[in-house]
């Protein structure tokens, strides 16, 4: 429709209602409120109107403001007491008149409705706007309790400093990105999002979940909340806030009894390579024989690993490197003397293990040389000296607790 037909007709407008689920206790937590038209004996949806650059911004708010003025109406007469409503705004709208939002919020404010139960969603790319101004708005509001949230996170992961400075309360993913980039790079953006979202204490919701996988991944990777057609469509009414109680218990206890399986697998293979070096030890002659007792050693792990080398406490490495090409073992004796030490986690996992005395399996990480994915064994050979057994991406994808 022509935006003036839809200002003309606002009468015909209502908000509708899509409600955002918690992790914690199962039940809707708040309703995101998104705007609808009557046509003809249909409601349609009025997001082209929002997302269109051409219709005016001040079109804009005059129609948000009607729709939260409703929503709140409806709120209060419902007497809910606890449920936020989650509320799309961009830049500019914001800034055309930063007050008209306290402004309408106040009159309810005044019937008992709290500020804190607004979540003010703006998108990522409003930052490329006057970011200094909109951020002292966005404090200004959360000086009265309103809580921010960041929509379309990971879109421009250059923004992630700026997240950083305005510390919302809730970091709001697309689970569409799970079919739309490719898996590996978005795990990358996904674990650098998790840690800023636990630096600056936001809660990560992710929107668009649309199957049981998707679900799966959002609680995996610690999604707080999730909304989306999988859950629950939008609708005009409020629902019971433990209406999906039991398709969130059976799937989260699926996901509880697959993680737990994969992480007693994955610990169980961690003892097994743990048992095998040990069996080894009285082959360990010391450094002065280390490219030896690697020989040795890569006969027993041949079909799994690539490359294996000696480093003493200090990261430095004491042997070559022996890395396999095709189905030989070859010596790389240039790699003798350099120092790992530098690398993340390296000397706390050396301390690890000479405390405790057993091996460790690192994280997945993509190796520097090859580019694959990897995961290295280490382990103890001494109280100074340790083994580095690389395994190799095929032989990782076919054991599923490797994988993740």
């Amino acid at each position: 429709m022509d935006p003036l037909d839809i200002i003309a007709q606002i009468e015909k407008t209502k908000p509708a209602y899509q409600p955002i689920f918690s992790a914690i206790k199962h039940d809707i937590i708040g309703y995101e409120v998104l705007g609808r038209i009557k046509v003809d004996d249909d409601w349609e949806s009025l997001g082209t109107f929002f997302q269109d650059p051409q219709v005016p911004d001040d079109f804009k708010l005059e129609l948000d403001e009607h729709l939260l003025k409703i929503a709140l109406q409806e709120v209060v007469d419902n007497e809910d007491k606890t449920s936020c409503l989650f509320i799309n705004r961009n830049a500019k709208q914001l800034m055309l008149n930063g007050e008209k939002l306290i402004e309408t919020l106040t009159p309810f404010v005044e019937q008992g409705f709290s500020y804190s139960r607004i979540v003010l969603e703006i998108t990522e790319h409003d930052f490329e706007e006057d970011f200094e101004s909109l951020s002292h708005l966005l404090l200004y509001y959360k000086t009265y309790g309103i809580q921010i949230a960041i929509d379309q996170v990971g879109a421009k992961s250059s923004n992630l400093d700026y997240i950083r400075q305005i510390e919302p309360h809730i970091l709001k993913i697309d689970s569409k990105i799970l079919r739309d980039m490719n898996s590996s790079g978005f795990q990358d953006i996904l674990y650098s999002l998790s840690m800023l979202a636990r630096r600056i204490g936001a809660a990560m919701l992710f929107e668009n979940v649309e199957d049981s996988f998707q679900l799966y991944y959002a609680w995996k990777h610690g999604g707080r909340f999730y909304q989306g057609y999988y859950l629950e469509h939008p609708s005009f009414t409020f629902l019971n806030p433990f209406a999906k109680e039991g398709l969130l218990k059976d799937q989260v206890n699926a996901f509880i009894r697959r993680e737990k399986g994969l992480i007693e697998d994955r610990l169980s293979f961690v003892l097994k390579w743990d048992q095998r070096i040990r069996g080894l030890l009285d082959h360990w002659d010391g450094p002065k024989k280390v490219d030896n007792f690697i020989e040795k050693v890569c006969r027993y792990f041949d079909e799994e690993s690539f490359r294996i080398y000696v480093c003493d406490s200090n990261g430095q490495q004491i042997s070559s490197n022996y890395r396999k090409y095709y189905e030989d073992w070859v010596k790389e004796s240039e790699i003798l003397g350099t120092n790992w030490a530098f690398r993340p986690y390296f000397l706390e996992n050396m301390v690890q293990m000479r405390m405790w005395n057993k091996g460790r399996l690192s994280d997945l990480y993509s190796d520097i040389d090859t580019r694959e994915m990897v995961r290295t064994f280490s382990f103890p050979l001494s109280a100074h000296h340790y083994i580095f057994i690389d395994i190799k991406y095929s032989y990782i994808y076919e054991q599923e607790c490797l994988l993740i």
